[in-house]
């Protein structure tokens, strides 16, 4: 199912992990491990923030995935089914009368 991680890192935390060049190793390795479709950076709540989109095949991998964010940088991590459009479509087109 392809998904959402959203990632809010403590920014005392994240400095700390920046310090000790941790930060860019743990968000690199990441994204290759989850082989993301996409991967976007920004900030949000005045928090660093990163948006990852990939394909989880089996949702208990997520402990593997969070805990390094929690453990490295503090974070909060929240999961999120979405849809490109196509699967919007096919979804739409499943509930629409004939």
């Amino acid at each position: 199912m392809r998904m959402l991680l959203k990632v809010e890192l403590d920014t005392q935390a994240s400095n700390e992990a920046i310090k000790q060049g941790r930060l860019l190793k743990l968000m690199e390795g990441t994204v290759e491990e989850l082989d993301a479709e996409a991967a976007y950076f920004t900030v949000e709540n005045g928090c660093r923030t990163c948006y990852i989109f990939f394909d989880m095949a089996d949702p208990s991998l997520m402990p593997k995935i969070s805990a390094p964010f929690f453990m490295e940088a503090g974070a909060k991590v929240y999961y999120s089914p979405v849809m490109n459009a196509e699967d919007l479509r096919k979804g739409i087109s499943a509930i629409t009368p004939s």
